[in-house]
């Protein structure tokens, strides 16, 4: 087992089981990110933590799978050497069957100016059929 391989250790989403004790990867995210044409994020939440661990691992092509068709860009960058810190979720939230929302913080450091920045987002997420879907969202400013 690797350290610099998160595929190997502890998924990059941070998911913990009942004890507290870090879920691996392969059985977390690693299920729908290897094999995302076949198995689908069970829930809003799943979706946003595999979406998380596909930017952790630069996967693109299961990031735009899974972005809602009416708002998906046409192709996604990543910066290079970028260290992802963590994923917080702060909330939430079950609409109704077909819609959620998930409050998160995810944090990551510039490997051009070692700058540390936050992400904090309300996510909207859509079900259409057994699917989840990034549809969009809101960036959370810090007041004051």
């Amino acid at each position: 087992m690797s350290a610099n391989d998160p595929t190997t250790g502890p998924c990059p989403c941070g998911r913990t089981d009942r004890r507290d004790k870090p879920i691996g990867y392969a059985l977390c995210c690693g299920r729908y990110l290897d094999d995302f044409g076949n198995t689908p994020a069970p829930d809003a939440e799943s979706l946003m933590r595999s979406r998380y661990s596909a930017f952790v691992l630069e996967r693109g092509e299961y990031l735009l799978s899974t972005w809602h068709a009416s708002k998906r860009p046409a192709s996604i960058e990543f910066e290079p050497g970028v260290k992802w810190l963590g994923l917080d979720i702060r909330s939430r939230s079950v609409l109704d069957a077909d819609h959620a929302e998930i409050e998160f913080v995810a944090r990551q450091r510039s490997a051009a100016t070692g700058a540390a920045t936050r992400l904090h987002e309300r996510s909207r997420f859509v079900r259409e059929g057994d699917r989840w879907y990034y549809l969009d969202g809101d960036l959370q400013v810090p007041l004051g």
